[in-house]
């Protein structure tokens, strides 16, 4: 699958007026899991939501690759999943995966692998309302992916989940998307996660967003050890947290 890159060039936003971003220039590269890290309200969503094409920046420019962000959207090429997994309730699990598909306009032939894949094989024609938190996310994920979109935006998807559900789902579901090679982009609030997860952390500054910190992660997520308990995991979480801890 041919993926793309995502040039953020200047972007600024403001929200009545509070400014959110301030002239924020970054580049994710093709192919690569980056984690956007900061305080609360630092505008790391809303980076995100301008990314997704959900808002417009003020000033500055958004490119993936060649295009904008609305023309990959409505061509099918990005996806995006919340916190909030936002299952249709009368919809069946297997009919809200194949939603995913649907919307970009392109075939439904995979969501029983999928379902597969994301551990949920038994629980197709299951609702929402009898599925756990962590199912739920996890058919959300499920959803993002059917489209095999080239760029995936990840809103803090495993905050609403239960500290054991969401580590399981931090070791089972980011290869899934890293074998598709997909362009993804993680806001989360846990340091370890963002380490675990990501090639690549961008540490923010609170409001308005800047760059403290652009930390490459280079360890290793196949061994066969708890990769939390890693020597190199523990030293790049240190490396986050000190910049997080410049900010104050």
């Amino acid at each position: 699958m041919t993926t793309a890159g995502i040039s953020c060039n200047r972007i600024r936003k403001s929200f009545d007026r509070t400014e959110a971003v301030s002239e924020l220039s970054i580049e994710f590269q093709s192919g690569q899991t980056t984690a956007l890290v900061g305080p609360s309200g630092c505008g790391k969503s809303t980076v995100l939501r301008m990314i997704a094409g959900l808002e417009t920046p003020d000033m500055g420019h958004i490119a993936i690759g060649h295009e904008t962000p609305k023309q990959v959207a409505r061509r099918g090429g990005l996806a995006m999943a919340f916190q909030d997994a936002s299952l249709l309730p009368w919809r069946t699990l297997r009919s809200n995966i194949a939603l995913g598909a649907e919307l970009a306009r392109k075939p439904v032939d995979r969501v029983d692998d999928l379902i597969n894949l994301v551990g949920l094989d038994g629980f197709a024609e299951h609702r929402p309302a009898e599925l756990s938190g962590g199912m739920r996310q996890r058919a959300a994920i499920a959803r993002s992916l059917i489209s095999e979109p080239e760029v995936l935006l990840l809103d803090e998807p495993f905050g609403a989940v239960d500290a054991i559900t969401r580590r399981r789902l931090n070791q089972e579901l980011p290869p899934l998307w890293r074998e598709r090679q997909t362009t993804t982009l993680l806001v989360t609030h846990s340091v370890e996660e963002a380490v675990l997860l990501s090639d690549r952390v961008i540490v923010l500054s609170s409001r308005p967003a800047r760059i403290l910190a652009d930390i490459q992660v280079d360890i290793n997520r196949d061994c066969t050890f708890s990769p939390v308990t890693s020597p190199d995991v523990r030293a790049f979480v240190t490396q986050v947290l000190t910049a997080l801890e410049e900010d104050e």
